[in-house]
């Protein structure tokens, strides 16, 4: 018996040791990434705790978390068997904040000014409801069957989609959504917020307020090899900065998105580890160091604020649109953009026409070939902060497929060649992207463009 409990005692020692340096460390980016997604699902999309913790917090480890939601303060505050307590606020405009202990709730802050389009021209030109339309190079049939596959059957839980929206030639020509969402649901895109951080460059350029090409702003590397570093670089993640982007572990991202106070600066600190415009790295870091940029744009706070929605968001429409901040007011552009999958749609839309959005031009022509030219070592999958098919990633896709792409199967695919536009929204990273989009495709007869 002594020698049993000498052994117990051992494998106790050995487990605590392990939970101490493996485990504990962790909890920080657990709960504060539990805190920060049921404030923002709640709030933003108002689902209810149940609902979130059962979906989107239904991930290893993060599924440890105990959530309390605070509709007062308009909070969350998440904990792991009482330890690491991680508090998210909500306010009206900014959306979820992780916030730290330091953090002055009482402080004034700025909020985005909106101008929200009242338009009752059919959507996704105006807010009224589609044109229904019927195009005879269209197997309405086969797209149904395309569609519907992208979706569990009663009982099932593999795909996980929870919206399939389809524009084709301007029209809406296929809608689907999962159990308990519908088309004003808003949905995180993760990454694909990525997308809309780039166009605001596509958007000074064409006002004549920046130049890519030019060296990016950035003091701290005037007087190293990182000052030959242009925005083209950054814009395409091709910098040779040093960066992890690993959300299994304690990682570069993972310590900006759930500990950093200022997310536009840990990229900053980052040595050279490649050379600029020859080293290809995908790095939510150097996003979120492009929105800095873009806030130096700007003689205010306010200034900033109000042009992600003056100059995109609130022109196209996109009215359910939201960019969050990070503690110091910065939109984390990196990972943070709600919209409803329509609104998804729009975006989307106003790439396949190049920029333009009923006779309004947003971004000059030449900004939609830019992001969807392949990135020098990047094998043909990446352009200027949207995924590319050009190294044929999708074998059964056209390789002029460009799209936006976020965490746990968010897509905005666009088809030049075939005006066509497809939006996926869900919670598998496994999704049978091939499947749907060449479904979806093949269902369009003879409108290939040569």
């Amino acid at each position: 018996m002594k020698k049993f409990l000498k052994v117990f005692a051992v494998l106790l020692l050995l487990v605590l040791v392990y939970l101490r340096i493996e485990i504990y460390p962790q909890l920080d980016i657990i709960t504060g990434f539990s805190a920060k997604s049921v404030a923002s699902g709640h709030f933003i999309d108002g689902r209810t705790l149940e609902t979130i913790q059962q979906g989107d917090n239904d991930i290893d480890k993060v599924d440890w978390a105990t959530n309390a939601i605070d509709e007062n303060e308009k909070s969350v505050l998440s904990k792991v068997y009482g330890l690491k307590a991680r508090k998210a606020i909500y306010r009206e405009g900014l959306g979820a904040t992780l916030i730290n202990d330091d953090f002055d709730v009482t402080k004034p802050y700025n909020v985005p000014k909106r101008s929200l389009s009242q338009s009752d021209l059919p959507y996704p030109y105006g807010n009224g409801n589609p044109i229904d339309t019927s195009f005879t190079e269209l197997d309405a049939l086969q797209l149904q069957k395309a569609v519907e596959a992208a979706f569990d059957k009663e009982g099932e839980q593999n795909k996980r989609t929870r919206a399939v929206v389809v524009l084709y030639k301007g029209r809406l020509v296929a809608e689907k959504y999962g159990p308990g969402f519908r088309a004003t649901s808003k949905i995180l895109g993760w990454s694909m917020t990525k997308s809309l951080t780039a166009t605001y460059f596509g958007i000074l350029q064409k006002q004549g307020k920046i130049d890519v090409m030019k060296p990016a702003p950035i003091a701290a590397w005037k007087n190293d090899e990182r000052a030959k570093i242009t925005l083209n670089d950054l814009l395409h993640m091709n910098s040779g900065l040093e960066w992890e982007e690993d959300y299994g572990k304690i990682s570069d991202v993972t310590k900006m998105l759930f500990t950093a106070e200022d997310m536009t600066k840990p990229q900053i600190d980052k040595p050279l580890v490649g050379k600029p415009n020859a080293t290809w790295n995908y790095s939510s870091g150097t996003t979120n160091l492009l929105s800095g940029i873009l806030r130096q744009q700007f003689k205010t706070h306010q200034e900033y604020l109000d042009f992600w929605y003056s100059s995109l968001l609130d022109k196209i429409g996109m009215n359910s649109a939201l960019v969050e901040v990070d503690m110091a007011g910065n939109f984390v552009g990196s990972s943070y953009g709600w919209a409803t999958a329509r609104d998804w749609a729009k975006f989307g839309l106003l790439y396949l026409n190049q920029g333009n959005w009923n006779g309004t031009q947003i971004f000059d022509p030449s900004w939609a070939k830019y992001v969807a030219t392949p990135t020098n070592t990047s094998n043909g999958q990446y352009g200027a902060q949207f995924w590319l098919n050009a190294g044929g990633k999708f074998p059964d896709v056209p390789r002029d497929m460009f799209y936006c792409s976020g965490y746990q199967g968010q897509m905005v695919a666009i088809f030049p060649s075939h005006d066509l536009v497809v939006v996926r929204m869900g919670l598998s990273e496994e999704f049978d992207f091939n499947g749907l989009l060449s479904g979806i495709v093949g269902s369009l007869k003879k409108d290939h463009k040569e």
